[in-house]
């Protein structure tokens, strides 16, 4: 069992999910989904259209979206959230793979591919881009893929001063001179910055057609968001769904969506 595994086995990632800050993250990245699945909806019926789930987790979206009409295949590494998966589910085809060869699954098959889970543990850049290359593969041309990541500011920020790790993170080598997170900074994490995202889009021949904040603040105000009332944390979620396209928030943001397009041949 890898490291990675042992850490889901205890991390209760659902929870996490379910958190007032893991709503904020989950609403906007559905709503960012179902944009994007509209460009495939006036040409065939749901349940024609594919979507891929690559680390899909215990099935946070892959298991709506199979109940929406749409024909689901989530790809998950822990057994322990696939086996979680499938008792919650016998709509998704739930498969066990590995992001970086999904050996499973045939080229240029699905419309719509989810790589969410992968790019917050990949530590270099080889095979960050790997991943990518993967799911460009599989992804049919003209395809949507939505990537997430960890920004690198919100574990400066968080970890480095307000936990106030700081000197430890310089003295250890966890940051470097630029203030950028090393692979020294988490065994298991991986946090980028916005020319990261860039620069790997740029070598895997994608298209970006847009960058979203997928929590914003939430993950920074975690304590802020548990004692607002249910208006209040509303009108927190309709604030962010308005900014969270801002190129101003987006590097201090928790989480970020990259939107990307498998050109057309």
């Amino acid at each position: 069992m890898t490291e990675l595994e042992e850490y889901y086995n205890k991390f209760n990632e659902e929870k996490r999910l379910n958190s007032r800050h893991g709503q904020v993250e989950f609403i906007t990245s559905m709503q960012y989904i179902h944009k994007y699945l509209e460009l495939f909806c006036g040409e065939r019926e749901r349940s024609w259209i594919k979507i891929l789930d690559i680390g899909a987790g215990t099935g946070r979206y892959s298991i709506p979206l199979a109940e929406e009409g749409y024909e689901v295949t989530a790809v998950e590494l822990v057994k322990h959230n696939l086996g979680r998966l499938k008792q919650k589910c016998d709509k998704v085809r739930a498969i066990q793979g590995n992001a970086l060869r999904l050996k499973k699954l045939e080229d240029n098959t699905f419309d719509l591919t989810l790589l969410f889970g992968p790019m917050y543990h990949l530590h270099g850049a080889d095979e960050k881009l790997q991943a990518l290359q993967e799911a460009k593969r599989v992804t049919r041309p003209g395809g949507i893929i939505l990537v997430a990541y960890i920004m690198n500011e919100y574990s400066v920020l968080t970890y480095a001063f307000k936990e106030r790790h700081i000197k430890e993170a310089l003295e250890t080598g966890m940051l470097d001179e630029n203030f950028h997170c090393t692979s020294k900074a988490n065994p298991l994490y991986s946090f980028v910055r916005l020319e990261d995202m860039e620069a790997l889009n740029e070598q895997a021949g994608l298209v970006r057609l847009q960058v979203i904040s997928a929590d914003g603040p939430a993950n920074h105000m975690r304590t802020v968001l548990n004692s607002l009332d249910e208006e209040e944390f509303q009108a927190f979620i309709q604030y962010h769904l308005a900014t969270c396209e801002r190129p101003d928030l987006m590097g201090a943001s928790g989480h970020t969506v990259d939107i990307l397009q498998k050109e057309k041949s």
